[in-house]
């Protein structure tokens, strides 16, 4: 297992980080057990998850996922053999607080305390926002920036407030670093300048969405992320499943993510399908996993601190944590610039 510096941190995280969202509604807490096991055997020193899982994402199963990490410290005493993160919520979400969350001070100190008492820890590893109060470009949205809706003083008071938050919780032993999550270049840089002016808490990590079919971390985060030191934690790199190919001729196999989804998802397009065979003709081509090829290729990139995996079994779990080995030659690089060029809009 290959490992990378978490920021400006001591702390040296694995190229694979097991994502965490599937337990509480695809896996039972004795998968979830399983999974950690496996994962922690197999070199995988950092987890990620958040308040708001499990996913998909409703009231019954707010909390849960966190609550299955909790009873395998407990019963696995080996805390401190894990790098956790876990999120704050942001608006939006109205069995959150009352459908009063947002990311401010009072929902931090709220969400804090109920997140360490579900993992039953006294601390946090990477304490992340998971989206901005603005709009933003992440999960189902198409991103029609409105500066009407944004004022740029009430945001960067905002930023203050968070920050200073935060930064009491460091104090306080209760988080040791944070990150943001769906961020924008401009948001990344507004919070690391308002850090350094006033000696709070510096983003060491940015999580956002990244794979051979969504490359809008490129080119202004990715800059980002390698001058400001600010890594990428690259969620969805399998593009929820699809890069399987399992989705292909409108399949929806019993128990995946495309068959608990109450709508259509914004992915499932003729375009990305087209890329996805493309893709899939090329791990063919060069006999390799098409499943490991995708991650082996976001492992590849130089603004990747970590790549996010989820997984329903074992299987998919050690096929994914086995693509931490696998290197990819110039002529497969090649080939898959090649079929971007194809489908240069696909997402």
């Amino acid at each position: 297992m290959d490992y990378r510096a978490l920021g400006r941190t001591d702390l040296n995280v694995s190229a694979i980080c097991l994502g965490t969202m599937t337990w509480g509604v695809q896996n039972t807490e004795s998968q979830g057990h399983e999974q950690m096991d496996h994962a922690l055997a197999q070199g995988v020193n950092f987890f990620d998850t958040a308040e708001l899982y499990a996913v998909p994402p409703s009231a019954k199963t707010y909390g849960k996922t966190e609550e299955i990490i909790g009873s395998w410290f407990a019963a696995r005493k080996n805390r401190d053999k894990v790098i956790l993160a876990t999120k704050v919520a942001g608006e939006g979400v109205p069995w959150v607080r009352d459908g009063q969350a947002i990311i401010d001070r009072k929902n931090i100190l709220a969400a804090i305390e109920g997140s360490l008492k579900r993992l039953r820890t006294d601390y946090i590893d990477l304490y992340q926002l998971h989206w901005p109060n603005r709009e933003a470009y992440s999960f189902d949205n198409y991103w029609d920036f409105d500066p009407a809706k944004i004022n740029r003083d009430d945001t960067l008071d905002n930023f203050s407030e968070v920050l200073e938050t935060l930064d009491g919780l460091v104090k306080a032993g209760k988080i040791r670093h944070v990150g943001l999550s769906n961020e924008s270049a401009w948001g990344t840089m507004q919070y690391l300048e308002l850090a350094e002016q006033n000696g709070w808490p510096r983003m060491v990590s940015l999580q956002n969405e990244y794979s051979l079919l969504y490359r809008a971390f490129e080119p202004e985060l990715s800059e980002v992320a390698v001058m400001e030191d600010v890594g990428l934690l690259a969620w969805s790199p399998l593009a929820t499943g699809l890069l399987s190919g399992k989705y292909l001729g409108g399949q929806k196999p019993p128990g995946s993510r495309w068959a608990l989804l109450n709508n259509r998802s914004h992915r499932d397009t003729s375009q990305t399908h087209e890329a996805v065979r493309a893709y899939m003709d090329v791990a063919g081509k060069h006999n390799l996993d098409p499943c490991q090829m995708a991650l082996a290729f976001v492992h590849s990139r130089p603004f990747v601190t970590s790549v996010i995996i989820g997984a329903t079994s074992m299987e998919q779990l050690k096929n994914n944590i086995e693509s931490a080995t696998l290197t990819l030659d110039q002529q497969v690089l090649t080939d898959i610039d090649a079929v971007r060029r194809c489908f240069s809009m696909s997402w």
